[in-house]
């Protein structure tokens, strides 16, 4: 026989919705496979909204220059750009597989620096937080008189 007893529940315990993760958070390094061309990015997200992508990062094909770069002590600058979102074919987290290891681990290996560290822009809370500003007034918003 079934009882109809509800079921019990652990008094004094909440549900921890902080120890879910979200894969593709800000701050996520990951490669960003686009179409219509077809490119690759590798950097840290700054924003993923339904409009798109905002990324700080780099061209995947110019990973080993940037290496280079960083071990030789030159300047650099990622660059901070957002895609549409009807451009992205695919987003994939920058992690080992199996035993080939991540971009990050590349970087990491060879220059001994953390790529977090040289991706955030200086300008990338300008962009993540364009939604909080006020919308600027501009002439094109102007009826004429």
């Amino acid at each position: 026989m079934q009882s109809c007893r509800s079921a019990a529940t652990i008094e004094g315990v909440e549900k921890d919705a902080t120890r879910v993760r979200v894969p593709f958070a800000p701050g996520a390094i990951v490669v960003l496979t686009l179409s219509a061309p077809r490119e690759k990015f590798w950097g840290m997200i700054l924003a993923l909204t339904p409009e798109g992508l905002s990324l700080s990062g780099i061209e995947l094909a110019s990973f080993e220059d940037l290496v280079v770069m960083v071990k030789d002590g030159e300047p650099f600058t990622p660059a901070v750009v957002f895609f549409p979102m009807h451009r992205i074919e695919r987003i994939d987290l920058d992690v080992p597989d199996g035993n080939l290891p991540s971009l990050s681990q590349r970087f990491a290996a060879k220059t001994g620096q953390e790529p977090p560290t040289f991706l955030p822009s200086t300008g990338a809370n300008q962009i993540v937080n364009r939604r909080d500003a006020a919308p600027a007034e501009s002439s094109v918003d102007k009826e004429p008189a």
